[in-house]
């Protein structure tokens, strides 16, 4: 992925919920996993003399897996049964062990990327699966391009300026970090994205565990 020219505010004009409104996420969160907030904790440090740079809050590091919808078309019922259903679809696939090094730039975030690829793609295809079977619809990804490429955003953009500087300062890789994904969660995020009201739901573990 080239290195955009420059950063843009990533609220600016992004429509979002209300106090009261919540979207639902799948999220492999890490706040558990020492290694993968470490290496967070790196490259964010060699961000921290930028301006306009919204850092993850250590607690809610996380990669995206799907959105699946808001509070308003999924109900709690809905939620129990997703869960249920993605538990149903990841009990024969065993953690998967992945690899994060690799910094993604993009305009209004910056990112660490995981390898090999595609090897998170059965947390993606099951929690896709268990939205379908209870919403009706596949619901959606986020991040760079339009098929799912799981990251972990170290930063948000709230402002623009050079992008060369920050890229010069983080470079395209951190120090090798090699993590276990063994759950994926079910998350609300209420009201506006960068408060980080979130509310876990529940838990789906990869394996018979």
């Amino acid at each position: 992925m080239p290195v955009p020219d420059q950063t843009r505010d990533r609220w600016r004009n992004r429509a979002e919920p209300g106090s009261g409104e919540g979207a639902i996420y799948w999220h492999i969160l890490f706040r558990d996993d020492p290694a993968a907030c470490a290496a967070a904790r790196t490259a964010q440090a060699r961000l921290a003399s930028f301006r306009d740079l919204h850092m993850t809050p250590e607690e809610w590091l996380h990669a995206t897996a799907l959105v699946a919808g808001t509070t308003e078309d999924i109900s709690g019922e809905d939620l129990e049964l997703m869960l249920s259903g993605a538990q149903r679809h990841l009990h024969g696939i065993e953690p998967i062990n992945v690899t994060i090094s690799r910094v993604l730039y993009h305009p209004e975030a910056i990112m660490l990327g995981f390898t090999p690829e595609g090897a998170l793609d059965p947390i993606h295809d099951a929690v896709r699966q268990a939205t379908l079977a209870v919403t009706g619809r596949t619901g959606s990804v986020t991040g760079p391009a339009t098929q799912w490429t799981p990251h972990m955003t170290i930063s948000y953009s709230t402002g623009t300026q050079p992008m060369a500087p920050i890229a010069g300062a983080l470079g395209s890789e951190i120090p090798r970090c090699d993590i276990t994904v063994r759950a994926v969660s079910l998350v609300i995020q209420w009201g506006p994205e960068r408060l980080w009201n979130w509310q876990p739901v529940g838990t789906a573990s990869l394996g018979a565990s």
